[in-house]
């Protein structure tokens, strides 16, 4: 006795499942709506079309029709005709709902052989009918699961062996429609399974592009929180020292004011180790860096930076000067670093210009490039979101509205109409202070 391995016996109870399944849907199933519907350009497009191919096909049909073999216009002829008709016209019904179409098409096929009429070829039906059908069966197998697609294939050659098998011993009718419908099922099947696979690629690609942006804006907001301690941390530093050194700068302080001090002085320093803490967790994966957060005061220097780059930069600057909130001049720095990072690397050779405005309500800076001069590696205008991780300071925009949004102000970036890109940022001071 020979051993059948259970993992193969499995497989085909599967198998066996899965085609079950598949004639169980055919037959009962309902399935989706074609692609064109809910496009009426689209739809009336594939309307007018299957009603012309339809009319033909009905014409062919009729025309080549004789009721039981015998003279084309005997006493039944006009019923004839109708049945050939009858049997092509659910290729109309293909447009709105083609399971429906089939269902119908193979009911045909069953019973128009009942009709005692002879058609062209001697089969027991017209060769119009026979098109109508493979046309309904290819609407109706697009876009169905592998299953169902060949579950219709095995219901639509039963009408073939079943009437075909006893006319034609020599099995030649039986043998061709099976060749047909079998060359149209697979040529279904690897159309349907080729656009699986690039769908499920898109959604592949969807998906780990958005996992990407979600680690950029991730590492954009621990980059911005590692900045923002630094500036809290540094308050923090003076205020316990303030408190301390109260007793020795102010005279006559009262003894439980000295007190009040030394409890803030305590409070602050533990709060300052809890940033510490904080901080060495931000920068687990980097090294701490020792220079001072660059400030709205340092752009001179970086523009000057970018001229000896060989980035043609002007800078202007109106309103107020007065002390800025620390993080507020940290945010309009970054965003003006950015700008000028993605300004060079998509329009370079282009002329790019500062204008700093600040009042005592907010800062308003907007940074403006014209078109690219030389050829941009990137084929992107002006600052822009970049594909992913950059040299430089941040993300692109992603990490110039993290930023702004921190500080409850409003950016806005995009070309202008006469070329080139432009950052608009308004950073309110009364949200910091």
């Amino acid at each position: 006795m020979k051993f059948v391995p259970a993992r193969r016996v499995t497989r085909s109870k599967a198998a066996i499942r899965q085609a079950g399944a598949g004639l169980t849907a055919a037959l009962t199933g309902r399935a989706a709506e074609p692609a064109w519907i809910g496009d009426p350009r689209r739809e009336r497009q594939v309307r007018a079309a299957v009603a012309a191919v339809t009319l033909v096909l009905a014409v062919i049909n009729a025309l080549g029709v004789r009721g039981g073999g015998g003279p084309p216009y005997h006493p039944g002829a006009a019923l004839d005709r109708i049945v050939a008709v009858a049997a092509v016209a659910p290729l109309l019904l293909a447009v709105r709902a083609p399971r429906l179409a089939w269902r119908t098409a193979l009911l045909a096929l069953l019973i128009v052989p009942v009709v005692p009429a002879g058609w062209w070829g001697g089969w027991p039906w017209g060769p119009a009918q026979i098109l109508a059908t493979l046309a309904v069966f290819c609407l109706a197998g697009i876009g169905q699961p592998r299953p169902v697609l060949w579950g219709m294939w095995m219901l639509t050659l039963v009408p073939w062996w079943l009437w075909l098998a006893a006319r034609l011993p020599d099995l030649n009718g039986p043998g061709a429609a099976t060749l047909a419908f079998t060359l149209v099922t697979l040529v279904l099947d690897s159309v349907e399974s080729g656009l699986l696979a690039r769908t499920r690629l898109a959604a592949e690609t969807g998906r780990a592009n958005a996992e990407r942006d979600r680690r950029a804006a991730l590492e954009e907001r621990t980059r911005i929180a590692r900045e923002l301690h630094d500036v809290v941390a540094h308050h923090m530093s003076l205020i316990a020292v303030r408190a301390e050194t109260a007793g020795y700068r102010l005279p006559d302080v009262p003894e439980p004011a000295l007190t009040e001090f030394g409890s803030l002085s305590q409070l602050a320093r533990e709060a300052l180790a809890d940033m510490r803490r904080l901080l060495g967790v931000l920068r687990q994966d980097l090294p701490a860096g020792l220079a001072p957060q660059p400030q709205l005061s340092d752009l001179p220097a970086l523009v000057d930076a970018a001229r000896e780059a060989g980035v043609a930069v002007s800078l202007t600057s109106s309103g107020s000067t007065g002390e800025l909130p620390e993080s507020v001049s940290l945010c309009a720095y970054r965003i003006v670093q950015e700008s000028l990072s993605n300004a060079s690397q998509h329009a370079p050779g282009a002329a790019i210009s500062i204008c700093v405005d600040q009042d005592s309500t907010a800062i308003r800076l907007q940074i403006t490039n014209g078109p690219a001069s030389l050829p941009d590696p990137a084929g992107e205008p002006g600052p822009g979101p970049e594909p992913g991780p950059e040299p430089g300071p941040g993300h692109g925009l992603a990490g110039m509205r993290e930023r702004v949004a921190l500080l409850g102000g409003s950016l806005t970036a995009g070309p202008v109409p006469r070329g080139g890109f432009e950052v608009t940022a308004v950073l309110p001071l009364a949200e910091a202070a």
